[in-house]
């Protein structure tokens, strides 16, 4: 039911994928009436791998997260989100609003033992042709040194479970590459990351920029929630500039149009490398159950790519690859040290 278009972009990208994905089976969580009206609109209503839950509430996107978590007890994302705590469902999507789903997934899931906070990761392509994974997004804008050591942990299991890699370079985003470089919170996240590479826990490549990111340099860009989510707009923007730019110039001139024409091989490809709506989908990691966020304005193309993330990372079963190697390798934080007690 959320995001900017509701179920007209929602019921068409799970009505695409389930038809492209044979082993897809997907619960469509809302208010019956609009779920089965749209359903019928695409001459889906009986679609054998489409079943219906009614939720009789909404988490609209300006609901304060008050709202979200104590009045809409019955809002399609908290029944979505009580399907995967539940084992009713291997995961959940959403292109509702962002806090409030971060904010009910860690109410109903809870976060794992050792983690303080979920952090949300997404991809980014490369120039390497393979994806560079980068968190947080979005869902921790002040955040500590361990909080930073938490999210590279994190972003290392998923990437080694997801792509195959068994040891994934991680970078810590900074102003430069030299470690006297940055705020504090980076220096001292640099030195953790620098110890656990050292005795063999993960693959730390050291500090990176901005420009690394498409270069491919690391697997993995870990950064706090503020810098990653302006960042990731930023990107998501200057995208489209190109595209919108690209578009003006060739139709500028009938030999311009021509131009198109000889090259719409190359450009097709290109724009479809450079499309965002292929990168749309960010997990919510750190919690006992997936979760994935699609944005709140993704078309029905975007949102079937959100699909498929949380597809793929239920197949590769990686919640259970997450719990147990992040048990292994996360530190207790001085709290919990200091109480005997997981979070």
């Amino acid at each position: 039911m959320g995001g900017d278009h509701g179920p007209s972009v929602t019921i068409a990208a799970a009505i695409s994928f389930v038809n492209h994905e044979p082993e897809a089976e997907l619960i469509l969580v809302g208010l019956e009436d609009v779920i089965r009206a749209e359903l019928k609109k695409h001459k889906a209503d009986a679609h054998p791998r489409l079943s219906l839950v009614h939720a009789s509430e909404q988490i609209t996107m300006d609901d304060p997260l008050e709202v979200a978590l104590r009045r809409k007890k019955d809002s399609s994302m908290r029944v979505a989100i009580e399907l995967v705590k539940d084992g009713k469902a291997q995961a959940c999507v959403s292109a509702g609003n962002t806090g409030a789903l971060m904010a009910v997934s860690r109410y109903v899931l809870k976060t794992m033992a050792g983690v303080d906070r979920p952090a949300i990761c997404s991809i980014l392509p490369n120039q390497k042709d393979g994806p560079t994974y980068m968190l947080d997004l979005g869902a921790n804008v002040d955040c500590e040194p361990h909080h930073l050591h938490q999210f590279a942990i994190m972003g290392s299991v998923l990437v080694s479970a997801m792509e195959g890699i068994a040891r994934p370079t991680i970078g810590l985003l900074n102003v430069g590459t030299e470690d006297i470089k940055g705020n504090d919170v980076v220096k001292a996240t640099g030195k953790l990351l620098q110890s656990d590479h050292e005795r063999g826990a993960l693959n730390f490549f050291g500090n990176v920029e901005g420009n690394d990111i498409f270069k491919g340099t690391v697997d993995i860009v870990v950064c706090d929630g503020f810098v990653g989510n302006i960042t990731l707009k930023a990107i998501e923007g200057m995208a489209r500039f190109v595209k919108n730019v690209m578009t003006t110039e060739f139709k500028r001139t009938p030999l311009t149009m021509l131009g198109a024409l000889i090259a719409r091989g190359a450009i097709k490809s290109m724009t479809t490398r450079l499309n965002p709506s292929r990168y749309n989908g960010a997990s919510l990691l750190g919690l006992r159950g997936l979760v994935v966020k699609s944005h709140g304005g993704a078309d029905a193309y975007s949102f079937e790519w959100a699909v498929r993330r949380a597809f793929d990372a239920a197949k590769n079963d990686v919640q259970a690859q997450l719990s147990t190697m992040i048990a292994e390798l996360m530190p207790r934080t001085p709290t919990q040290e200091e109480s005997g007690s997981t979070i």
